[in-house]
């Protein structure tokens, strides 16, 4: 396998990922089109205007809603506004009323208010597994975003996926940071991409209540066993962000995994 860069959205068929900023992706695995965490809004920035950390935008959206093509399935990793996005994810429902949504079910009514009372919601906790569609099977994983959270039911807070398609394995880990048992879920899964934030953590952004991420040594670590890491969640917000010059320096010195950096904007063609 190996990853060319190319412009525009992944064409149908052809496996490949286009990074929309933050933890978004659309995904093509070629007989599928898929939309993980998308935030193409300044919902953000309106909510916190006037705030210490304003949640303005460092990077414009690479496209709006209106420009994306009906994906054949979207996919939520938490409640986290910039991963569901009600100025995204209503008005890509009213575009597209049948598409399914997988959501955790630790955030379904949040969910429900955000796409749309009518959305078609997959309900989904840590340790599932499914196939939403042919050819496609979804493994769920629990994600700690600082914690491995619960609601009163029980059910995991924080998700990651594990998207696997005849021509690609791809591992979306959300927001989380290393906890016990993650790194041998991920190689029992056996990824050929890793897409992992790296915006890191520490006090200041805790004491802020801004929970925190992979550091990029941390993702490194975790996809040691894969060919490829794309890092992600950087360059969106400057207060949450760590510098790409950081990233392109760890890429130069590793091997195995080989890191992408993405660029808004820009598709990375996967080739087999």
């Amino acid at each position: 396998m190996r990853i060319e860069r190319t412009i525009g959205l992944p064409k149908a068929g052809q496996p490949g990922l286009f990074w929309l900023g933050q933890a978004g992706f659309w995904i093509e695995t070629g007989r599928h089109r898929l939309l993980i965490d998308p935030y193409l809004s300044d919902s953000l920035a309106v909510k916190y205007r006037g705030k210490p950390n304003d949640h303005r935008r460092m990077m414009p959206p690479p496209l709006t809603v209106q420009d994306l093509p009906r994906p054949d399935l979207v996919l939520v990793t938490h409640g986290h506004t910039d991963h569901l996005d009600p100025d995204t994810l209503g008005p890509l429902r009213r575009r597209f009323p049948d598409v399914p949504f997988v959501v955790p079910t630790a955030c379904a009514e949040l969910a429900r208010t955000r796409i749309g009372a009518k959305a078609q919601l997959i309900l989904v906790d840590a340790d599932q597994e499914l196939m939403p569609l042919p050819d496609l099977a979804l493994t769920v994983f629990p994600a700690a975003h600082e914690a491995l959270e619960r609601d009163e039911a029980g059910h995991h807070r924080f998700l990651g996926y594990g998207i696997a398609a005849p021509a690609l394995r791809l591992y979306h880990s959300g927001d989380s940071i290393p906890f016990d048992g993650l790194a041998r879920r991920v190689r029992d899964f056996e990824p050929d991409i890793c897409l992992l934030p790296v915006n890191g953590r520490d006090a200041q952004r805790a004491a802020s209540g801004i929970p925190g991420n992979f550091h990029l040594s941390e993702a490194i670590e975790l996809a040691q066993d894969c060919p490829f890491l794309i890092p992600h969640h950087f360059g969106m917000f400057a207060f949450n962000t760590v510098d790409p010059d950081v990233i392109d320096a760890a890429a130069l010195g590793s091997e195995f995994p080989l890191i992408i950096r993405p660029t808004a904007g820009e598709c990375l063609s996967i080739k087999t």
